[in-house]
């Protein structure tokens, strides 16, 4: 090969030379083309390109000649020491080029210098190395047996890469029996084959055929491939499916498992298996679909429900079997269900006593019973047997034999001492097992002695409850515990009890408080402990002892310290109350010390004592009494003390007479409603009254009382008597007892049985026989001996009418509904008759009438059959169906027309009548596609009925053409990069056949880019584009394409697709060479780099232009075609710019155009020149004075231009000196960060600013530096408090300030001035007034100090008045000053001096004279008000008495009352209540209490007293049976009836409950359920919740109103109305005004607005409650809570505190003349209302009338002179300083001060000492007059009580108004055994008192009550469920042992 190659070059280099040195410049020297083979090994020699270039091997060096390829793919190298072209990568052409034949590679050889580029083209040839491929290993072919002959079916080809005459060149194929190869040649040459059927296939004779195919190519050696083709033959459906029986018999067990298989069916077609034969059901029932299931592929049946025997003994099932081309068979399915034991035995009670006597005999009869069981044969006695269970219950009556029995041996109880009366203690409880009155516990106290006190003064119990009551209150100090005895006794004859004891502990509680026993307090005395003065820490000083009462942790004392003379001195210990010295005792320490101490207890709540201790700090006893002469007088009383108490008495004395008017008031109004009733006489006459007796009907709702007591009692105790249940089941007899009858005969056999014979649907009514005359007995017979028809099954369809004896039709029958397909159809009953007992077995049978036509299964029947069906198929049809039976049932088929099909009916196994078509002439589509035919059943009754079904016949197509394309070839183009989906052509088939046979297209041999590229739509024939279509790797596509339909049958076409080419592909850039740095000083036209530029589009696509920015310093130039060179163009400087990206942008010539970028980062070398800059001109930074040293001020930085080292900065310190001192021991910088520290604390007063120089010098060299001035600004701390100005305090000396007696309010006493040498809010004061003689007096202005009087002064105010003023600045934490200051109120200076020798001592009383006072008053209060709640508790009470009842006379007409008897009915709810009352009562009280359970079973006795009995089952077992009567054929949904209500039940309480429908207790237990579903209406029980809990906003101060502030919402999970919520500001105040003057809400979306704007300094934060409420009923609601902050605008100017200006007058300020520079005059303090940097200030002096005299300092506003005052300056100077704050936009105010300059200032009133005098006299008139008024009052009061004890004692032996009970001796009872009834028809409601022993049959309630009882305890209240019911109640009397008097109350409802 390599000869071959170099004599090819040899022969043709001359003439490339030439040509090259023709066409190309100096640049460009020229080309060479070589010429080698494929697969050349890496190294082989390609062409000596030095030789054919002529240079030398060294010039390849020189020039750093390399190979450029642009695509980066070098398959050939330069071995630059020979010249030499070498092999690099190997070469494979079918890579490299594809297709195309003619193949090449080309290169360009470069040299750099100088720059020379030769293009080099390489042409590769192919050889034979590549072997012919199949696309598949092994194809296999589908071909029909009815194939025509000459049919073509195409095979892929086979592919071999290489080209010419190496590639495919023909195809042969081995065997040739049926098939022969035809291959079609392509204009591209390519060779297509396909076979061609030209001998028939038969697929009976041989189902496959293996063909081999092989392709060959042209090359030497010759290569080969092979296929292997199988031949499928498909198979033509012409067979039907067969079963395998005609008939299949089998058996089932009743109740099998579903999924048992019952058999299974079979048939065989003779076809293949790929027309699989499916199986299904024929005309099956409802019952056999609902039982059985079958497998459509598998045919097997199975159970899929219960199979019943006792319903269903035999199923007859039509199944068949069909094919997938449509053709069937049918079978017979008989399945016999064999019986299990599967039915309990059915037992029902015919006959059953509910109630028997203790000693009933043996013997005695308690029911009659019927047994059956369902099951058949020997399962009546089945194996394992099944039983059934039926529970009787049987009530027997009780006898008292059991005493009651406590629950527990002995009881323990626990009760708080000091309890109110009446507390309960405990409850015991004592149960009895008789039952009935036998039951009735009652409770006893046994009689017994406490403390020398009857017991029952301490304890007291409720006879019917058990609950013990506490009559006193205990204490725990007197008694502890106690025991005593509870009888329980029961009510029997003979009366049966039990006794227990009962434990009552007292438990303490904290109700005393500690006792001081030392030290001992005495009256006046004055105790004093001596401590040394040598005491030193922990000296004991003496020890507190106390000690409490109470027991337990209420008697644990502590011991605290609460006040002391000197609290750093003493200390007093916790736990034992010893008083120790903390520190070491001091000469400086006052001799008088007072402790208070005080002890606590550690109850809850505590209780203390406070003691006080006089200790002495002393040496020596005369010491001590030299100093504590003055001692006691240390007591301090305000003037106002006896005013107060004066004050006390006269609102004591006036509530004592508005209380004797008010009781004199009532006393009034209630004689005037004595007045109003009338007392009646002691006679009642007796009215008979007989009730009604209520037969049948429902019961109405009864309210009812049952109670014992007197005709005329004032009032009586009440038991409460459980209600009867809203079940309870109540028999009554006229006398109350049951009656039960005994059978005089028991009949245990059948003595008859007769049948009847009727036909069914006989009207209701219909005579069915005579049983009495059948039986030979009188009508009269059926009567007495009460004969009823009985069924086990309860389906009454006869009745039996006893007065004739005719058994008629009861209900309609239906003989279809009752037996189905049964023909022998009968019902059966029995006829019963009691006395004596007969039973008589009646069957009847019910015949069949023709009422049923035939019926078929669908009303039209479609049927497909293939045309190429052959003669005598059969097509079976779904038989019709007639539910009647006999001759009435189906008998014949006719079928019309009969063109094609005749019938063919078959006689089923049962009887049954199958039809199928047979087809008898051949079908042609083409001549008719649709056969419709009618089908005909008809019945055998009289009158015949018949049904008509259509069938339709549906002709299929047989595929017998193949399709045929439009086009044998179809051109079309496509553009490159066309959308994906795009369509590029359609191509379309036609078939003679019908659309059924729908033809599909696809690709033929389709190379792998065509599959990638293109797509054709199976069913359109669409051809889409689904890959990058690309012009330059396709330019041309040839596609075969070919059509097939569902038969197999094709046809082929062409499709060839030009490829468009477009402007798609940028022009790549590819740098060659480049230098990533240049110098500064680079000259103009230096080479930066060369670029290379293609473009692989053609045409003008392929036109490349290139070019660079155009503000740069550089350029491009074209050396040649496609390169070019990057220049620079001008002078670089880098601090400018230290690096350039340029971008290179070459675009082509297309349209639109191309265009790509490649960026060159160009990097600039850097020169030190540029010294560094601060990014500051100038700093300011900022630090709290009192700093620790060390601490970081600010950091200044420099930035430097150049680059590293040049561009390293270092700072340094230029020196300086600050106060004399080096400022190097103030200020130090890190040379490296630029971190300023502060070496020391500053302190704002000495120094509050400086200025420094800060150097910064770069690394460079020589090195540049730069300077910048920093600022430090000292900020003030609050470390100074104020300073006192005005008034001066001097050592010893008092100032006083005088104020006239005839002062007004508002008078100017003082004003107290102090400055603050602080600055900011740190110095704005304020002044409060701390201490004061008379703080009533004075009043002290908060910001200017003025000290005024609040109210006029009168001559009653002292004279010497004695004030404490603080100064407080506004600093955190703030500092304060104190000044005391002197007042003397008189007229004149003598006055003040004569008064002012004792001013400092205050006022002293006579302790023990106003310690008496207050007891008194204390007293005399504590007495009054105990006897108003005394007075008001009895009068609240004794009116509640008096509202309870009324007198009426003493005649009431007596009326017996015989209350109704209620047979049988609905028993209704029943509403209970427990009661006290009397007989002449006005009203009475009733208390609601809880009725039975509903599961109660109550009976009545004859007195009417309620018999609770026990049910054996549990509480939740159904006692109610309730049973309901509906038609047949009712529809779904119908209402059935109300359980709910029938069952007393609330609707809305059911949903969540498990309905049981049908439940037994056999063994094994059966039962059977229904699911009952209910719906669940949304109740409203989820309140809305909010999306947050709390919501935050932000809004700006004087913002608009109307804005928008926020949006709260909230979701509720309920649905409709109860979700639909609304929104609401709750009620709330925000500074005292409602919060909806501020906001509110929309109640739609929750969007809160606001009202008004807001202002920042009235409000800055609010909370406003918003709740959200949905629209359920009742509504539900939840809040959230939405918090409002207001940021602050500046809105306000800064406003002057001190000094201030009132009336218009300007402030004057007080200088001496003395003053230095410095001197402080005065202090400007403002205060702005903002907050933040809206409230900074600065104090500047705007105006002055000396401007060179005063100073304002900027931040503290402290005015002070700048030079020392002269002689010359004038005395008055008025300055006017400005305040402005930092907001924007600034805010200002002005304030002018006036200041005096004078020589000195006014002196103080001399000095005056404190004295020690005695305590100045009161008047004694007042404490005289205070005696007096305490006497009177104290008189009143027990006047007041006096009075009312005799009134109580009077009015006892009048009316009983009071607390007295009336005794039995005078009582008579002239009626027992009486009966009263409430009236409450009318407006009037009174009293019946009946007469009579009958009681009724009524749901009531007992309660036993005493006669003549003053009290109860019971409150009526109206029943929730009526508004018609007796508000009053009568109370008779039960005291008497031997009368029962019975009270019933009853309220019947419409």
């Amino acid at each position: 090969m390599e000869s071959r190659g170099k004599g090819w070059l040899h022969g043709s280099l001359f003439f490339y030379t030439v040509c090259a040195l023709a066409l190309f410049s100096s640049r460009v020297t020229g080309q060479i083309r070589y010429s080698i083979p494929e697969e050349m090994p890496v190294g082989s020699f390609v062409g000596n390109i030095a030789s054919d270039l002529g240079l030398e091997p060294k010039r390849l060096i020189s020039g750093k000649a390399r190979v450029f390829t642009a695509d980066s793919s070098e398959y050939i190298g330069l071995d630059k020491e020979n010249g030499h072209l070498v092999v690099k990568n190997k070469i494979d052409r079918e890579e490299l080029c594809g297709e195309i034949s003619a193949c090449s590679v080309s290169f360009d050889v470069i040299f750099d210098n100088p720059m020379e580029l030769y293009r080099v083209t390489v042409d590769i040839q192919d050889i034979n190395d590549n072997s012919p491929v199949f696309p598949k290993s092994k194809i296999e072919q589908e071909i029909s047996e009815l194939a025509v002959l000459g049919a073509r079916f195409p095979l892929e080809s086979a592919i071999d890469p290489d080209v010419g005459v190496n590639t495919l060149q023909k195809y042969t194929l081995q065997p040739t029996d049926h098939f022969k190869l035809h291959i079609l040649t392509s204009e591209d040459g390519s060779k297509n084959v396909e076979m061609v059927l030209h001998s028939p296939l038969d697929r009976e004779k041989k189902k496959h055929h293996n063909l081999i195919l092989t392709a060959f190519d042209g090359g030497k050696p010759q290569r080969s491939a092979t296929v292997q083709i199988n031949i499928i033959v498909l198979d033509v459906n012409d067979n039907a499916p067969v079963f395998s029986q005609s008939s299949y018999k089998t058996s089932v067990v009743e109740n099998a498992p579903k999924s048992t298989i019952v058999t299974k069916v079979s048939a065989t077609d003779a076809d293949e298996s790929s027309h699989g034969i499916q199986y299904y059901f024929e005309h099956a029932t409802s019952a056999v679909k609902a039982l059985f299931s079958i497998d459509a592929d598998s045919g097997e049946v199975k159970v899929i429900g219960d199979i019943d025997y006792e319903k269903h003994k035999q199923f007859k099932i039509k199944v068949k079997a069909k094919d997938h081309g449509g053709l069937t068979d049918s079978s017979e399915i008989i399945i016999d269900v064999i019986d299990i034991n599967d039915n309990t035995p059915k037992i029902t009670v015919m006959s059953f006593s509910s109630a028997v006597s203790e000693d009933a005999a043996p013997g005695t009869v308690i029911a009659m019973i019927n047994v059956q069981d369902l099951d058949s044969g020997d399962n009546n006695g089945g194996n394992p047997p099944l039983s059934s269970k039926e529970i009787l219950n049987l009530k027997i009556s009780d006898v008292n034999d059991h005493a009651p029995q406590f629950e527990q041996e002995s009881y323990n109880a626990f009760i708080a001492e000091n309890n109110p009366p009446s507390t309960t203690i405990l409850t015991v409880k004592a149960e009895d097992m008789d039952w009935g009155p036998n039951a009735k516990v009652t409770y006893f106290l046994i009689d017994g002695d406490l403390n020398g006190a009857p017991l029952a003064s301490y304890i007291s119990i409720n006879s019917e409850t058990g609950v013990i009551y506490a009559e006193k209150s205990f204490d725990y100090e007197q008694l502890k515990s106690f025991k005593m005895q509870v009888k329980a006794q029961d009510g029997g004859s003979p009366l049966l009890s039990n006794n227990v004891t009962v434990n009552i502990i007292i438990q303490d509680q904290n109700d005393n408080a500690p006792q001081v026993l030392y030290p001992v307090q005495t009256g006046g005395s004055v105790v004093a402990e001596i401590v040394p003065r040598a005491a030193d820490v922990g000296y004991l000083v003496t020890k507190v002892v106390a000690v409490d009462v109470d027991s337990g942790q209420n008697a644990w004392l502590s011991y605290k310290l609460q006040k002391a003379t000197d609290r750093a001195l003493f200390e007093v210990g916790l736990q034992n109350g010893e008083i120790r010295t903390v520190r070491q005792v001091t000469d400086k320490d006052a001799v008088k010390q007072k402790l208070t101490v005080v002890v606590e207890d550690n109850g809850q709540p505590s209780r203390s004592a406070v003691v006080s201790i006089n200790v002495a700090v002393a040496d020596s006893f005369p010491e001590v009494l030299s100093e504590f002469t003055d001692f006691t007088h240390e007591k301090q009383y305000n003037d106002n003390l006896t005013f107060y108490l004066v004050l006390a008495l006269a609102v004591v004395s006036l509530l004592f007479i508005v209380s004797i008017i008010s009781i004199i008031s009532v006393k009034i109004y209630r004689w005037r409603q004595n007045k109003l009733f009338f007392k009646s006489g002691a006679n009642l006459p007796v009215i008979p009254y007989y009730p009604p007796v209520y037969a049948d009907g429902t019961l109405q709702h009864v309210y009812n009382y049952e109670m014992c007591g007197t005709t005329d009692s004032r009032m009586s105790d009440v038991k409460f008597v459980r209600p009867y249940s809203q079940n309870t089941l109540v028999s009554q007899s006229r006398l109350g007892t049951v009656q039960r009858e005994k059978k005089e005969q028991e009949v245990d056999d059948l003595t008859l049985e007769i049948r009847y014979s009727i036909p069914e649907e006989m009207p209701v009514g219909s005579f069915v026989g005579n049983i009495a005359s059948d039986l030979g007995l009188e009508p009269k017979r059926l009567i007495s001996g009460k004969a009823r028809v009985f069924t086990a099954d309860s389906s009454e369809y006869i009745g039996l009418d006893k007065e004739n004896g005719h058994l008629v039709v009861k209900n309609k029958i239906d003989r279809e509904e009752l037996c189905g397909e049964i023909s022998a159809c009968s019902v059966s009953f029995d006829v019963i008759f009691d006395n004596p007992m007969e039973l008589y077995r009646v069957t009847i049978d019910i015949q069949d009438i023709n009422d049923n036509s035939p019926v078929f299964p669908k009303s039209k029947i479609e049927q497909e059959i293939s045309e190429l069906a052959v003669l005598g198929a059969r097509f079976p049809l779904e038989s019709a169906i007639d539910p009647d039976v006999g001759v009435n049932t189906l008998q014949k088929y006719t079928l019309q027309p009969t063109d094609h099909f005749k019938l063919n009916v078959q006689n089923g196994a049962g009887g049954n009548k199958n039809v199928e078509m047979v087809l008898y002439s051949p079908l042609d589509r083409e001549k008719k596609k649709h056969h419709n035919l009618i089908l005909t059943a008809i019945d055998g009754g009289k009158p015949q009925r018949s049904a008509t079904v259509q069938i339709n016949i549906i002709v299929l197509d047989g595929n017998d053409n193949a399709p045929v394309f439009s086009q044998s070839s179809y051109k079309t183009s496509v553009v490159e990069n066309a959308p994906k989906s795009t369509i590029v052509t359609k191509v379309s088939a036609t078939d003679a056949d019908e659309s059924s046979h729908g033809i599909q297209y696809y690709f033929e041999h389709a190379t792998s880019a065509v599959k990638a590229l293109f797509s054709i739509d199976a069913d359109s024939g669409e051809v889409k584009v689904i890959g990058d279509i690309d012009y330059e790797k396709h330019k041309q596509f040839t596609v075969k394409v070919k059509a097939k339909d569902q038969g197999g049958l094709t046809d082929s076409s062409e499709i060839i697709i030009d490829v468009i080419d477009i402007n798609d592909n940028t022009p790549k850039i590819t740098i060659m060479s480049f230098s990533s740095a240049v110098s500064e000083d680079a000259a103009p036209g230096t080479v930066i780099a060369m670029i290379n530029v293609q473009d692989l589009d053609s045409g003008d696509n392929s036109k490349i232009t290139c070019s660079i920015d155009l503000n740069s310093p550089f350029k491009i130039m074209s050396s040649l075609t496609n390169y070019y060179n990057l220049v620079t163009d001008s002078e670089l400087d880098r601090e400018q710019t230290a690096e350039y990206n340029i971008t290179i942008t070459a675009v082509d010539g297309g349209n639109p155009p191309l265009s790509s970028k490649e960026i060159l980062n160009l990097k600039i070398s850097d020169v030190n020149d540029h010294a560094p800059q601060f990014e500051q001109e100038s700093y300011n930074a900022f630090i709290a004075e009192n700093n620790p040293p060390s601490t970081t001020i600010l950091t200044v930085k420099a930035e430097d231009m150049d680059w590293g080292p040049n561009a390293k900065v270092s700072y340094f310190l230029i020196d300086g000196d600050l106060n004399g001192a080096p400022l190097a021991s103030y200020i130090s910088i890190n040379s490296e960060t630029g971190v300023i520290y502060a070496e020391k604390s500053f302190d704002y007063e000495q120094l509050k600013l400086f200025k420094i120089q800060v150097k910064a010098q770069d690394g460079g060299s020589p090195p540049l530096s730069n300077n910048v001035t920093v600022n430090i600004i000292i900020q003030d701390q609050n470390d100074n408090a104020p300073q006192v100005l005005y008034p001066v305090q001097t050592g010893g000396s008092v100032v006083a300030e005088i104020v006239p007696r005839a002062a007004d309010v508002g008078y100017l006493v003082t004003k107290v001035v102090a400055v603050d040498v602080d600055s900011g809010q740190n110095a704005w004061l304020s002044y409060k007034l701390q201490k004061a003689t008379d703080r009533a007096l004075f009043e002290v202005g908060l910001q200017n100090g003025e000290i005024r009087t609040v109210r006029q002064v009168t001559d009653k105010d002292a004279v010497k008045q004695k004030l404490t003023v603080v100064v407080e600045d506004n600093g955190q934490p703030s500092r304060s000053a104190v000044v005391s200051i002197n007042v003397a109120v008189a007229d004149s200076f003598p006055e003040v001096l004569s008064e002012f020798t004792d001013f400092t001592h205050e006022k002293q009383y006579n302790d023990n004279l106003t310690f008496y006072l207050v007891l008194a008053l204390a007293v005399v209060s504590l007495l009054f008000i105990l006897s108003i709640i005394s007075i008001i508790s009895v009068k609240i009470y004794r009116w509640r008495q008096n509202k309870l009842f009324f007198k009426s006379g003493a005649n009431l007409p007596v009326i017996p009352y015989y209350p109704p008897v209620y047979a049988d009915g609905t028993l209704q709810h029943v509403y209970n209540y427990e009661m006290c009352g009397t007989t002449d009562s006005r009203m009475s009280d009733v208390k609601f209490v809880r009725p039975y359970s509903q599961n109660t079973l109550v009976s009545q006795s004859r007195l009417g007293t309620v018999q609770r009995e026990k049910k054996e089952q549990e509480v939740d077992d159904l006692t109610l049976e309730i049973r309901y009567t509906i038609p047949e054929e009712l529809r779904e949904g119908s209402v059935v009836g109300n359980i709910a209500k029938d069952l007393g039940l609330d609707g809305s309480k059911i949903i969540d409950r498990k309905l049981q429908i049908a439940s037994e207790t056999g063994s094994p237990p059966l039962s059977s359920g229904k699911a009952v579903t209910i719906g669940i209406s949304d109740v409203n029980d989820n309140p809305p919740m909010f999306s947050e809990k709390s919501y935050t906003v932000y809004a700006k101060e004087n913002s608009a109103h109307d804005s928008i502030l926020c949006s709260v919402s909230a979701h509720d999970p309920d649905l409709g109305e109860n979700a639909k919520i609304s929104y609401s500001v709750l009620d709330s105040k925000v500074q005292d005004v409602p919060a909806s003057s501020y906001i509110y809400i929309n109640s739609e979306n929750g969007s809160i607005f606001s009202m008004q704007s807001f202002d920042y300094e009235k409000i800055k934060v609010f909370q406003i409650l918003v709740q959200a409420k949905d629209h359920g009923s009742p509504s539900l609601s939840s809040n959230a809570t939405v918090h409002v902050f207001i940021s602050d605008r500046n809105d306000n100017a800064p406003a002057v505190i001190y000094p201030s200006t009132s009336m218009g007058s300007v402030p004057h300020q007080r200088m001496p003349r003395s003053a230095k520079a410095g001197h402080l005059v005065t202090k400007v303090t403002a205060v702005d209302a903002d907050s933040g940097h809206n409230a900074w200030l600065f104090y500047r002096l705007a105006e002055a009338t000396d401007a060179s005299l005063f100073s304002v300092n900027l931040h503290t506003g402290e005015v002070r002179t700048k030079r020392a005052v002269s002689e010359q300056d004038d005395s008055s100077q008025r300055l006017m300083i400005e305040i402005k704050d930092n907001g924007e936009p600034i805010q200002s105010t002005t304030v002018t001060v006036d200041i005096l300059i004078e020589d000195g200032f006014h002196e103080p009133i001399s000095d005056y000492r404190e004295k020690t005098v005695e305590p100045r006299k009161k008047s004694g008139k007042i404490t005289l007059y205070l005696i007096i008024s305490l006497a009177s009052v104290s008189l009143l009061c027990l006047m007041t009580f006096f009075i009312l004890l005799v009134k109580c004692a009077r009015g006892s032996r009048g009316d009983s108004s009071c607390c007295i009970r009336r005794t039995d001796s005078g009582y008579k009872n002239p009626n027992r055994n009486l009966q009263i009834q409430l009236n409450t028809d009318g407006p009037i409601k009174y009293v019946e008192v009946l007469g009579g022993d009958m009681m009724s049959q009524s749901q009531s309630f007992g309660s036993y009550l005493s006669p003549m009882s003053e009290f109860s305890d019971l409150t009526l209240v109206k029943p929730s469920s009526t508004t018609n019911f007796t508000d009053t109640l009568n109370v008779l009397d039960a005291s008497l042992p031997d009368s029962t008097w019975t009270f019933e109350s009853q309220q019947v409802s419409a």
